[in-house]
């Protein structure tokens, strides 16, 4: 009996050191990558792999972006190129990668009130929802698909009036809801649409305007501005995103058959191929 407790007892103990020796890693990433289901579907095999357990918090690419800076996340995923530059530029981040793209899209009640469906012209497109009857629900938050939009709106020189112009300060998933209730139109990723295709009712509009790339890259917290970040995991992290088996499983994700982001790291591109 007493050996038997002792085993017990060593057992539990064991089990208690692998659990404390499970390494946690902090994330920030924009809601796209939540609310599709791509982290979900991603992340388990990374964490069974590396004995890690991936902390996400999803918010706005800019507030991404600032939970790095501050030294509150280890990692960070988003898509705004430019501010991705000038962050690492500036000593924030180090060890960006490209990791995926998709493209953005105009969504729309199928009514189509101001009349942009089936353009490949985003800006075109853009001077019709200005003068058009209709809402435009912008993000509002300084993500990703926020400066994207507002930098469309430059470039037309105007955008809608008054109360006709929604900024809501939320999510792609939550904006893409508050479209649908109210008959308005949107800029979204492809890939937080298919999800929410179904219960909001919206129809896709505009596609296909080169100008609507989306790229995403993944970065650390530079571990010199901020020393007690876990710099081993996010490079761990960023290895498996961008290596075969990371850009594999991204091909692979298609809920309801549809491919939702398209892998873009540099490596072997024959690991991608079917069956393999």
């Amino acid at each position: 009996m007493k050996r038997r407790l002792l085993l017990t007892f060593a057992a539990a103990l064991l089990v208690a050191q692998g659990a404390s020796a499970q390494q946690v890693i902090r994330l920030s990433t924009t809601t796209s990558t939540e609310n599709s289901g791509l982290l979900a579907y991603l992340l388990p095999a990374f964490e069974a792999r590396t004995n890690s357990k991936v902390h996400v918090i999803s918010v706005g690419t800019g507030k991404a972006l600032e939970l790095s800076k501050n030294g509150d996340v280890d990692v960070t995923l988003v898509h705004a190129r430019p501010a991705e530059d000038k962050f690492v530029a500036e000593g924030w981040g180090v060890d960006r990668r490209d990791v995926m793209y998709n493209d953005f899209i105009v969504v729309g009640p199928a009514a189509d009130p101001s009349g942009i469906k089936g353009g490949k012209d985003v800006l075109a497109a853009f001077r019709k929802l200005a003068a058009g009857p209709a809402k435009f629900i912008s993000r509002g938050d300084n993500s990703g698909t926020d400066i994207m939009e507002k930098a469309y709106w430059k470039q037309v020189g105007t955008q809608p009036p008054g109360a006709q112009y929604v900024s809501a300060g939320l999510g792609m998933g939550e904006v893409l809801n508050m479209a649908g209730e109210i008959g308005g139109y949107t800029l979204t990723d492809r890939a937080t649409y298919g999800v929410y295709q179904a219960k909001t009712g919206l129809a896709l509009m505009v596609e296909g305007d080169p100008r609507m790339f989306n790229p995403y890259g993944i970065i650390a917290t530079n571990p010199a501005k901020h020393p007690g970040v876990n710099y081993k995991g996010a490079r761990q992290l960023i290895e498996w995103m961008t290596s075969p088996e990371g850009q594999a499983k991204i091909a692979q994700f298609r809920p309801a058959g549809q491919q939702l982001f398209f892998p873009s790291a540099k490596t072997d591109l024959s690991a991608l191929e079917p069956g393999k």
